[in-house]
């Protein structure tokens, strides 16, 4: 099973990207949950850091679409630190607001579905984007 941490501010656009990826059958090849930071008990107001560094020790990918910035603690900063050969890939969604269109998130689903069956090719690649 892959574990993928939903940012807190797309939470309702992964809820139609789940769903689109479920009705696809990539999770009957893919099986995926998506995690919400409430779930995982993560406050929304936590710093891109703590929350890439929570994602890498629960073996998630975290999804967002954002999450960037010149702070010490935003994530461009995270990932140039941080980033080992041995991490997870940040996942980005290219264009957020396009996930309210199905022919967008069947796309993005199917470039997730790609990314798990080739893991191993992102490992360490900091950052993704999908679709």
């Amino acid at each position: 099973m892959t574990f993928i941490l939903a940012d807190h501010n797309i939470v309702g656009y992964v809820a139609l990207f789940a769903g689109t990826f479920h009705s696809e059958g990539w999770s009957e090849l893919f099986p995926v949950r998506f995690v919400t930071f409430k779930e995982a008990g993560l406050p929304c107001n936590s710093s891109d850091r703590t929350v890439w560094k929570f994602a890498q020790s629960n073996q998630m990918m975290l999804l967002t679409d954002n999450r960037n910035g010149k702070r010490a603690d935003s994530l461009e900063e995270t990932l140039r630190q941080e980033n080992t050969p041995a991490s997870l890939p940040v996942l980005t969604i290219g264009n957020i607001n396009r996930m309210t269109e199905r022919e967008y998130r069947e796309r993005c689903a199917t470039r997730l579905a790609e990314i798990i069956d080739n893991l191993e090719n992102y490992m360490g690649a900091s950052r993704v984007y999908i679709p």
